[in-house]
């Protein structure tokens, strides 16, 4: 069984906690996940919604992302697609080594590919969507 839930929203980062409350209240609504499941969703949300945001679309309140929630029986799916230019995964410094460790940014990636059960990129010309795999 699938279930599908989309919505669109303008590069402001004020309005995280209306991406994170949409994501997090979908979920729970649809699923019976434990508290453990639901603590890692939340922390990689926050950090895929406010990379489309401010890296993505540089918090230009023109750009949008678009948020879709797929369910399953035993996974869940969410996509943030952005409107900029995209990245190199492979480009950003891994910060567990001595040199980046008190580094003030750039942990992002490394706790999404920590918690997630999958993190996967699409790059086009015009957005990059990130795809995050969680098992139920």
């Amino acid at each position: 069984m699938k279930k599908s839930f989309k919505q669109k929203y303008k590069s402001d980062p004020e309005l995280l906690p209306e991406i994170e409350s949409f994501i997090l209240d979908t979920i729970q609504r649809e699923t019976k996940i434990n508290d453990e499941k639901r603590n890692s969703i939340e922390i990689v949300i926050a950090e895929a919604a406010a990379n489309s945001i401010i890296h993505g679309n540089n918090s230009n309140p023109q750009k949008n992302i678009f948020v879709n929630i797929s369910i399953f029986d035993k996974k869940i799916k969410i996509s943030f697609k952005d409107e900029g230019n995209g990245f190199n995964p492979e480009k950003i410094p891994d910060p567990t080594i001595p040199e980046n460790i008190l580094k003030g940014s750039g942990r992002g990636l490394y706790i999404m590919n920590s918690l997630a059960d999958n993190v996967k990129y699409k790059f086009s010309e015009n957005n990059t969507e990130l795809i995050l795999t969680f098992n139920i």
